[in-house]
């Protein structure tokens, strides 16, 4: 493996703008997951189904840049048993909670509720690694508490107490996740973890589709319509690009853009399905995008 040449100050800017646009449209990709949620609930397909696809598909196609590229390293021994619990357990939860949110809420508030993951990581570092708990991180938390506050309260029909519970449940599993890949991390490939940890979480899937009543093929183009998006789209083409672009801009830098997340899925639940977006939602959800910027400052 040859080494990369190293970026001259003029040519840092162009990294950095390249960089800042891989986030972005990655974050438009991920943006997409509870349109396409709803969608497979209008074509009649299971989460379990949507899931198994979802997972199966996009490591498929994860494994195929791999292959095509130096940068995977097979993984032994506790490492692979830690990363194929990330995803068969962490990143299945966190999926399979986030689509069960969407039976009971709009796109937009599950995206909006989702986004407190971060605050949940504090907390869990803080308890789990002692890293310290500083006035900023103190004041990120009243933000994002806040924000959820003003969601629910703004459409209590369109954000239940069940749907902001399952979904909150949804945000904490995935801040287990990223709290436990952080060891694995230190020695290996985010992207080669990612392809360990999708098809994990497909299996998982598979197992539960088994139990009731196996995973349905599709029938009609519709159906496969929404799996092919939900498994590239949202999954492996995001994915790959947010990698691309912490690359370039690191990972603080990636976080902060990463924000648009939620504000693309509020956009289209609006413009696809007239899905309600008041002023006081819009002011919670800025207080937890405020909360995820403070979160994500050197």
């Amino acid at each position: 493996m040859t080494d990369r040449p190293t970026a001259t100050p003029s040519s840092k800017p162009r990294t950095d703008r390249v960089g800042i646009v891989f986030v972005l449209v990655s974050a438009v990709g991920f943006g997409t997951l509870g349109i396409f949620g709803i969608y497979a609930q209008r074509v009649g397909l299971s989460i379990p189904t949507v899931l198994t696809y979802r997972f199966l598909v996009g490591a498929a196609i994860v494994w195929i840049v791999l292959a095509a590229s130096d940068r995977f390293r097979p993984l032994r021994g506790r490492t692979l048993g830690v990363a194929f619990a990330l995803g068969a357990f962490g990143y299945a939860t966190m999926s399979g909670l986030y689509f069960l949110g969407l039976e009971f809420m709009t796109a937009g508030m599950v995206a909006i509720v989702l986004y407190t993951y971060p605050a949940f990581v504090v907390v869990l570092a803080a308890v789990v690694l002692g890293e310290r708990l500083t006035r900023r991180i103190v004041v990120a938390l009243a933000l994002a508490i806040g924000g959820i506050v003003l969601v629910v309260g703004a459409d209590p029909a369109g954000a239940s107490v069940t749907g902001v519970l399952i979904v909150l449940g949804a945000a904490s599993a995935y801040a287990a996740y990223i709290i436990t890949s952080r060891t694995v991390l230190r020695t290996v490939d985010p992207l080669v973890l990612t392809a360990y940890v999708l098809p994990a979480g497909g299996l998982t899937f598979v197992f539960i589709s088994v139990l009731t009543g196996g995973v349905v093929v599709p029938t009609t183009l519709d159906a496969w319509a929404v799996l092919i998006g939900v498994a590239t789209v949202a999954t492996a083409v995001p994915v790959l690009l947010f990698f691309a672009g912490i690359e370039r801009i690191g990972a603080s830098r990636a976080g902060i853009a990463s924000t648009i997340e939620p504000v693309v899925t509020v956009a289209l639940g609006a413009i696809l399905f007239a899905e309600p977006v008041t002023g006081v939602t819009v002011a919670g959800g800025v207080c937890i995008l405020l909360a995820v910027v403070l979160l994500n400052r050197r």
